[in-house]
């Protein structure tokens, strides 16, 4: 257990860094990994078992945000670690680049699912400005804690506002609603708002704060 708990912590292996990243950071953002190396990481968009498909970042490893948000999800990691030493937070998305977010766009637009995913014409969503992050709970060997859906998950098991309901019908266990009301515990204790259609997803700041204030990673 010490091992593995020793494996999830340990500093980030040096390796070269991906364009992408490379160009966030250029842009000032910061690789969460750099700030907290015991966050685990794991970009869903990398892969192809998401809600589009497809394999979205094509060299992107890295988890970036800016400095504010990078800071406050290591608080949330420590908040965490202070009441469950064994679990960690895993990061599944974080900063995104605005030519992504018109391919998950194009993949919903004109569906009921476009709910889900913030449109580019709109300016976007706080991915967008790094100003918001995908997370989970894990154990110490990097597993995923039930949460009662993937995450990516587009539909009302995912939502937030009727957790209570779903667990009176049977269709969230009480194993699932404990561990999203201890992730947003720890979240919203470091600054983070929850969204409530995405159990997964947290912003730093409102959408007219980054519009006012922030400019979209291109």
């Amino acid at each position: 257990m010490l091992t593995a708990l020793l494996l999830l912590t340990a500093a980030k292996p040096q390796q070269e860094v991906s364009p992408t990243a490379k160009a966030m950071q250029e842009a000032g953002f910061v690789d969460i990994r750099d700030i907290d190396p015991s966050i685990a990481v794991s970009l869903m968009y990398a892969r192809a078992d998401n809600f589009t498909g497809e394999v979205l970042y094509t060299d992107l490893r890295e988890a970036c945000l800016h400095p504010k948000a990078a800071k406050a999800l290591s608080k949330a990691q420590q908040l965490l670690k202070a009441r469950h030493p064994e679990l960690s937070l895993k990061v599944y998305d974080a900063a995104r680049p605005m030519h992504i977010q018109q391919k998950m766009w194009n993949t919903v637009a004109g569906t009921p699912k476009n709910i889900y995913v913030s449109n580019p014409k709109n300016g976007g969503g706080l991915h967008n400005y790094g100003m918001a992050v995908d997370v989970t709970l894990c154990d110490e060997k990097g597993d995923t804690l039930p949460m009662g859906t993937k995450i990516d998950h587009l539909g009302r098991l995912a939502h937030i506002d009727t957790e209570a309901d779903m667990v009176r019908r049977g269709v969230l266990t009480h194993e699932a609603w404990a561990n999203r009301k201890l992730l947003r515990s720890v979240m919203r204790q470091a600054g983070f708002k929850a969204l409530r259609t995405e159990w997964w997803h947290f912003n730093l700041i409102t959408r007219a704060e980054a519009k006012a204030h922030y400019k979209v990673i291109p």
